[in-house]
């Protein structure tokens, strides 16, 4: 499945500062391994050492946040967009 997916600015140096990527994947958790394998780092950034998500980085599914649907299990479709959103903190 062809999967646009939506760089944040602090991870756009890993994609060439592009905004914008294709990557594969029939779910989120492959669509993660098919960015690695294109920009390597990218999932350092986004998962723990388990491979989990890093609790500061959200992932929407056509705008539906991925927590609520089936995590990294959410099944994804060709055409899907996939956002990436870091959690932003301050005071």
């Amino acid at each position: 499945m062809s999967v646009n997916v939506r760089i944040p600015s602090p991870l756009k140096q890993l994609t060439n500062n592009q905004p914008t990527v294709v990557a594969e994947g029939t779910d989120v958790e492959s669509l993660l391994e098919d960015l690695e394998r294109k920009f390597p780092g990218v999932k350092d950034r986004l998962c723990d050492g388990t491979g989990a998500l890093r609790p500061s980085v959200l992932l929407y599914v056509n705008n539906e946040d991925i927590r609520f649907l089936n995590g990294s299990k959410t099944k994804l479709k060709d055409g899907d967009e996939v956002a990436i959103i870091p959690s932003v903190a301050g005071g």
